[in-house]
């Protein structure tokens, strides 16, 4: 009897042995995109606004993530050299319909419009979900798009310990200047108001398109010279900045254009989730500069 008993025994535990390792072989199971933007809101740093931009802007939420791809804006371009590389949740800092809402009632044709019809029909086909990191990584401390500047830059030990976005850098022109942001920042087209030979030492850095009242606020700073920024209306900050010049002051602007400006922070979107971000890859995807002549080449750094 107790022979048959362990005779019994032997298949069960084989059986047990069978299911242990297959279940220890099995891999990870993915997390959702909305399980992985569920731990970018606990580590962020800052309450989570009710009322922000940062939502899912396309996709299903419960997809399992195969991997991230962290990017400046959500082009055709981008979303397509995302889905050759098997990430299919695209986490971006810009719109990706068009619109600060990503709203398609601001299109005139709406939903019908072919340039969009064709973007929604891309994402649908790969299944991509894509989720906007705006608002948040801005109020961060520091301002995590700034963060990537400075770091891109070198910046460091120039920035103003009580405002991020000052700096007293060593004397240099403001043409001179024009071409560091260009080559460290890869701007295409940085386009320069006000004297270019001014001789500059403090300088502001507003990433993006803070507006005319913030970017004037900025310069009527007296200690500040240059101010950098993204892009602006040209009868707003760049009218104010010309005419100063007119007038004789030392003032002068230099405009990126808004992808360079804030392209090194959602490199340091990607660095930052990779430090908790576990099981699932994360990539750095950049955008091509929008102003740059399209070519196979412009998104590779």
């Amino acid at each position: 009897m107790k022979v048959r008993y362990c005779m019994f025994l032997i298949p069960l535990l084989a059986s047990s042995a069978l299911a242990q390792n297959a279940t220890s072989s099995s891999p990870a199971q993915k997390p959702t995109a909305n399980e992985v933007i569920e731990q970018i809101k606990a580590q962020v740093g800052v309450p989570w606004q009710e009322k922000t931009v940062d939502t899912f802007k396309a996709g299903d939420p419960q997809t399992p993530v195969t991997g991230i791809a962290v990017t400046m804006m959500a082009t055709l371009d981008v979303l397509q050299r995302a889905a050759a590389n098997g990430q299919n949740l695209i986490i971006t800092h810009e719109p990706t319909f068009f619109d600060h809402q990503d709203n398609p009632a601001q299109l005139p044709q709406g939903e019908q419009d072919p340039v969009l019809a064709q973007k929604r029909a891309f994402i649908a086909e790969h299944h991509l979900v894509v989720w906007r990191f705006h608002d948040h990584w801005h109020r961060r401390s520091p301002d995590g798009i700034e963060a990537g500047n400075v770091r891109a830059l070198g910046w460091e030990k120039f920035q103003n310990p009580a405002n991020q976005y000052l700096f007293t850098i060593p004397e240099t022109t403001v043409e001179k200047l024009a071409e560091e942001l260009r080559v460290k920042l890869h701007a295409a087209v940085p386009r320069v108001a006000g004297d270019r030979q001014m001789k500059a030492t403090r300088v502001a850095f507003s990433p993006g398109s803070a507006g005319f009242h913030r970017e004037t606020g900025a310069l009527e700073m007296p200690e500040v010279q240059v101010l950098i920024a993204g892009e602006t209306h040209e009868w707003e900050t760049v009218e104010y900045v010309t005419d100063a010049y007119t007038e004789g002051r030392a003032k002068a602007l230099i405009l990126l254009g808004h992808v360079p400006s804030e392209q090194a922070g959602m490199e340091e979107c990607a660095r930052w989730l990779r430090a908790f971000m576990t099981g699932v890859p994360v990539e750095f995807v950049p955008t091509a500069d929008l102003w740059a002549v399209p070519t196979k080449s412009n998104a590779k750094r």
